[in-house]
């Protein structure tokens, strides 16, 4: 069993920063490919951006050169650093751990940008 808690959402400016951070417990986090989601009102929950166990990234075309994911292993938690927000980043963003056909979600943390 893994037990994931974001942290960092929050209320921020457009073209602010937010850093999310998502820590988990319960099993072993670096044999885990680690995700950001996030669902907008009315919308269907979308991938942001991954971090396989072996560091391989990918990011979604509409975040890719303003977000960032990473992981600690040490510290058993992965983050996402948001730059450059815009008013369509607001969502509730989920945290999401898998390993073969094993998933697990966070309860996630609300992000909105507005002025």
């Amino acid at each position: 069993q893994v037990q994931l808690v974001e942290s960092g959402g929050g209320l921020v400016q457009p073209g602010g920063s937010l850093t999310l951070s998502c820590a988990t417990s319960g099993s072993i986090f670096s044999s885990y490919d680690m995700a950001w989601y996030r669902q907008a009102p009315g919308k269907q929950r979308e991938s942001v951006a991954s971090i396989s166990s072996g560091y391989w990234i990918n990011y979604a075309d509409s975040v890719k050169g303003r977000f960032a994911i990473s992981r600690d292993n040490s510290k058993n938690t992965v983050y996402l650093q948001m730059n450059s927000l815009k008013p369509e980043d607001t969502a509730v963003y989920y945290c999401n751990a898998a390993r073969s056909i094993t998933t697990y979600w966070g309860q996630g943390t609300q992000v909105t940008v507005s002025s």
